[in-house]
């Protein structure tokens, strides 16, 4: 039976036997699925089997790990922003004790949520309220056909 080898690095690089410590396809996979699920690192390093500090460790040395692990918070980002706003849209139901002993549910709906949300968007609210008014566009229009006239008068020019 073949045993299977990884490459160590250092001032010579060899090849070693592989551990049950060394990164795999399959824990980082697992990793970065946990990782856009939880937004955790700590829970995401359990899924995947390994600690935190060599997740840390990986993601200082291979960048396609980085990139795997800044788009799966950017994803568990949008997913918890979603479910914010949903709260502050619909609110939470809430079980409410009454003196007499029976229970009550009940809408709560959280002000501070609603605002945050607000402050956050405004920029994108108000951008995508705004047109461009029509001598804007004209203008534009006017600006871009004489860049390519420009370009195509550089590239006859430079063909000659």
């Amino acid at each position: 039976m073949a045993r299977k080898l990884t490459l160590a690095g250092g001032r010579k690089p060899k090849l070693r036997s592989t551990t049950k410590r060394d990164w795999t396809k399959e824990k980082e996979r697992r990793f970065v699925s946990a990782l856009a699920d939880t937004c955790n690192v700590t829970r995401a390093a359990a899924e995947a089997g390994v600690s935190v500090s060599a997740v840390y460790k990986r993601r200082k040395e291979n960048a396609a790990f980085r990139a795997a692990w800044l788009e799966a918070i950017s994803v568990a980002y949008q997913r918890l922003e979603l479910v914010l706003l949903d709260r502050a849209l619909n609110g939470t139901e809430k079980l409410v004790k009454r003196r007499d002993g029976s229970d009550e549910r009940m809408t709560e709906y959280s002000n501070q949520l609603g605002l945050t949300l607000l402050k956050m968007h405004r920029d994108t609210a108000v951008e995508a309220d705004t047109e461009m008014q029509l001598p804007q566009i004209e203008e534009l229009r006017e600006r871009l056909i004489n860049k390519f006239k420009r370009l195509k008068q550089r590239d006859i020019d430079e063909s000659q």
